[in-house]
């Protein structure tokens, strides 16, 4: 469990608060394996028997004070005793991990489970529903995706294959030959439902097949998978097959019927089943359709916001949906191949609701969707997670961000349907009352408190069979994790400045800004970022002319006195240039802007900073680092006299070589040298995969490397233009502080 907050030391009171007009906040990474500096937490037993306070509920943790019948907490004061049992375990105090450690994993007994053994069912379920209302290129690339799944699901798990068009197909594989059910989807989405239920056609457990047993048979199905032609699709519709070019994808009905289809079995043979979803465009037939000539109206002549009117669903269809596949058990993934206008408006509900992940890919000739697939199963996750925040009395939390829903009955409660290590959310802090900590000398204390539960596969051997002999079997762990933390409060703001950590301090700005521009438009989100900064630096300018070597006159906008908040102007910059803050008339496609939404509210920190402001690095030779970190300039470019730059957006890797690069340098860099080693270390580390690119400017076009150089670019988008860029939004922000800061003096 990682957990950065926006500075390490808070203010004392509102008014200091609201004096240095920084984002109070913290970000955290609950399933991290370890904590943001690489700390594993102390594991044990006994997560349902932690003495919790009788006040506030907070657990029991390092950092409160022990007596001999009783502790006080950390986090409100109260006096709390022993019971009989813990008075019994404190007799054994290194059995008690949370007495020696502010970062505990602990074991919590599953009801119903004691006593069964290693053989609970729980198995992992996987399903694969693809779309046939498609292209040969789509349907080659799913079927190399669902090949690397394959490769990546661990023996004992079970996958079931089906399809939709116009009608859904079942796939049983557990015979000699892959047999496909088909239930025909009706074109009329006011009819009752399916003609044939799915459990009908085929029963659950003849369509989820083990994969140990049944791998070769899943490639072999995937295999007979083809295009459903205009023939199908018009004979289903009732149309003409000439007039039938694409369309036909019963998305709704087929994603709907699936979910009832796997109610059935869940508690009982899964605990969770992940459905992966390949869209190759729009619902366009039975329920769930979607109406994509909205993306081209003409919005300017109706004096309407594009920007605003192509964020919000179309109906609620697949948000109301989200919510029966909670209920089922179900978590989606969806996998969008397609540079049509699809509607992710809409159809992201479906999976950030239901714990999943929006993917999306224009084409499907440098796609990287088989390495994302397999990334996505290979790494472990949680699911049933319930995530609560708590702190000292004298602040709260206030907003919360991610995916993930706020529990109906108890506040600051958040539940998380299916979580991996990579997945971070975010709360902002309030004061309590306006005098801020009763007692300034007294650390602020935050606890974060994740329960969850994962399947462990079990090794069991038969009696009667051979001791070689063994089965796949899986057990339901339920573990509890808690993270108690202090920070001290600063003595001025020239503390917390010095504390300001910039990365989280984005992430929680980044998250503000998706969800006004979701409620007001783009244009109200960029207007949030440029007027936050400029209010910034404001405040920075009038703490610092308490010095009286700070000339009046002079408005610093480089944070020159503090290098914790030097990169701010440039993190906002390159916000205000990043696609998801770009204006529609500036040719962002709103898919793509959702899409984004979707990532980036879910990556922790770091992450985030990167895909904002990418990281430049250059090398003298493939084998030899020459400097760690340059702006995003040609200047910064020629300057350096490197030959060699990589260039790291999170979503892109991109090795640029100079064209004054020596001709003996070798092009590509050979594959055991340092920078190909880095890359390798970049691409591990990442929840997704990102592209790589190798580009020698003297022989190919830069135009991909040369976008990412948005320090010389017009803020608006104008591209290179003199003049512009950078340098003249550093001068937009200082007469935006300046007048702050004289209106304020004038008061």
């Amino acid at each position: 469990m990682a957990a950065r907050a926006t500075f390490s030391r808070f203010p004392v009171t509102a008014e200091a608060l609201e004096a240095c007009a920084v984002q109070w906040g913290i970000a955290v990474t609950p399933f991290a394996a370890a904590d943001e500096r690489g700390q594993a937490p102390a594991a044990g037993a006994g997560g349902d028997r932690v003495p919790r306070c009788e006040h506030c509920w907070a657990y029991l943790n390092s950092h409160c004070d022990m007596e001999r019948w009783g502790w006080s907490c950390a986090l409100c004061g109260t006096l709390n005793g022993f019971d009989d049992d813990a008075l019994r375990r404190l007799q054994h105090p290194e059995g008690w991990p949370e007495l020696t450690s502010s970062f505990v994993d602990l074991e919590i007994p599953v009801d119903g489970l004691e006593g069964a053994g290693d053989g609970v069912q729980a198995r992992p379920v996987y399903v694969a529903a693809v779309d046939l209302a498609c292209s040969e290129e789509f349907l080659e690339l799913i079927k190399s995706a669902l090949l690397a799944a394959l490769e990546a699901l661990i023996p004992g798990s079970l996958f079931g294959l089906m399809t939709f068009s116009h009608k859904i197909g079942l796939y049983d594989v557990q015979g000699p030959i892959p047999v496909v059910k088909n239930v025909f989807i009706p074109p009329d989405t006011e009819e009752d439902g399916l003609p044939v239920a799915l459990e009908d056609a085929m029963p659950l457990l003849s369509f989820l097949a083990p994969i140990d047993t049944c791998k070769d048979r899943i490639a072999a199905a995937l295999d007979t998978l083809r295009p459903t032609s205009s023939w199908e699709r018009g004979a289903a519709s009732g149309q003409e097959p000439d007039t039938v070019l694409l369309g036909g994808r019963g998305f709704g009905t087929a994603m709907s019927a699936l979910t009832d289809y796997l109610s059935s079995e869940y508690g009982t043979t899964f605990a969770l089943a992940r459905v992966f979803a390949f869209l190759s465009g729009a619902p366009d037939y039975g329920d769930g359709q979607l109406d994509t000539r909205r993306y081209g109206e003409q919005y300017a002549s109706k004096g309407e916001d594009p920007d605003l009117a192509l964020l919000p669903e179309q109906i609620p269809f697949y948000k109301d949906l989200a919510a029966v596949a909670v209920q089922a058990g179900v978590c989606v993934d969806i996998f969008a191949i397609t540079d049509e206008y699809t509607d992710l408006a809409s159809l992201k509900f479906l999976s950030i609701e239901s714990g999943g992940s929006l993917f999306l890919y224009t084409n499907t000739d440098d796609s990287t969707l088989p390495q994302d697939i397999y990334r996505l199963l290979s790494r472990p996750y949680a699911f049933g997670c319930v995530l609560r925040l708590r702190t000292s009395s004298d602040f709260e939390p206030g907003n919360s961000y991610g995916h993930f829903f706020p529990d109906p009955q108890y506040e600051h409660v958040q539940h998380i349907i299916c979580c991996d290590s990579f997945a971070t959310y975010a709360y902002d802090f309030n004061f309590s009352h306006p005098e801020g900590f009763s007692r300034h000398t007294d650390p602020a204390v935050v606890q974060i408190a994740f329960q969850y539960s994962v399947i462990e596969p079990v090794k069991h051997t038969s009696e009667n069979e051979t001791q070689s002999s063994t089965s796949n079997m899986f057990c339901l762990k339920r573990r509890l994790r808690i993270r108690t933390l202090q920070y001290r409060p600063a003595k001025n703001i020239n503390e917390i400045y010095d504390s300001v950590d910039p990365e989280t301090l984005l992430h929680i700005l980044v998250h503000k800004v998706i969800l006004i521009s979701l409620d007001k438009g783009v244009k109200e989100g960029r207007s949030l970022v440029h007027d936050w900064l400029s209010l910034l630096i404001a405040r920075y300018n009038q703490a610092l002319r308490s010095d009286a070597r700070i000339p009046e006159s002079h408005v610093d906008v480089d944070f020159l006195q503090c290098p914790q908040l030097q990169m701010l102007p440039q993190l906002v910059f390159a916000l205000l240039r990043n696609p998801l803050l770009q204006l529609h008339e500036e040719g962002i496609h709103p898919d793509y802007r959702i899409y984004l939404q979707c990532l980036f509210s879910a990556l922790e920190p770091s992450s985030l900073a990167k895909a904002i402001y990418p990281v430049l690095v250059s090398y003298s030779s493939p084998d030899k680092q020459a400097f760690p970190r340059h702006t995003l300039s040609r200047a910064a470019l020629i300057m350096s006299e490197s030959p060699i730059f990589l260039l790291d957006a999170f979503t892109n890797l991109i090795v640029y070589y100079s064209p004054s690069a020596d001709p003996s340098l070798p092009f590509p860099p050979p594959h055991d040298c340092l920078l190909r080693t880095m890359i390798n270390e970049l691409k591990q580390g990442r929840c997704i995969t990102p592209k790589l690119t190798f580009i020698h400017g003297g022989r190919e076009d830069p135009a991909l490397f040369e976008r990412y150089l948005i320090e010389e670019q017009d803020v608006d988008g104008t591209g290179f233009t003199s003049g512009k860029g950078f340098v003249s939004f550093r001068e937009s922000i200082r007469h935006a502080a300046t007048d702050i800061i004289e209106t304020e003096s004038s008061i």
